[in-house]
């Protein structure tokens, strides 16, 4: 049986469009930019999630809006260790569309770094495997 490790993003843009991302400072990913995001934990709500990975990782507060999409991502797709629990596991990832509400843009927690990028910037970075494309298909960026 698959183990279903449920976590939660935010795609927040400020006022030039641009799209906040995170560089991720520990696996899975480390060292890819992605949108801000994490683990739920046990008995939060996938809101509540979102506004907490946010201001661990961003020192922002977020008010959270619709839900954009939602994916399953294999443990092993994501750079994750190679080991029998990994090869069982699944991140089912919530992604919603948040705005700034207040606070100063800082890394922070697992985030070795923090900016905003355009779409056309995000072809210069080593972002997480397909999200580009995610933004486009959802009407995120252009």
């Amino acid at each position: 049986m698959t183990r279903r490790i449920v976590a939660v993003g935010a795609v927040i843009t400020d006022e030039h469009g641009r799209i906040l991302l995170v560089q991720r400072r520990n696996p899975p990913a480390a060292g890819k930019w992605s949108i801000p995001g994490g683990k739920v934990e046990p008995g939060e709500s996938l809101e509540a999630a979102v506004e907490r990975e946010i201001l661990e990782e961003t020192g922002l507060h977020v008010e959270v809006g619709e839900l954009l999409w939602s994916v399953d991502i294999p443990v092993t797709g994501v750079g994750a260790a190679n080991d029998a629990a990994a090869d069982d596991a699944v991140f089912e990832v919530h992604d919603f569309a948040a705005r700034v509400r207040s606070g100063t843009l800082r890394a922070g927690d697992d985030a070795a770094d923090a900016g905003w990028f355009g779409i056309d910037e995000m072809a210069g970075l080593p972002v997480t495997k397909g999200l580009p494309e995610y933004l486009r298909a959802h009407g995120q960026a252009e």
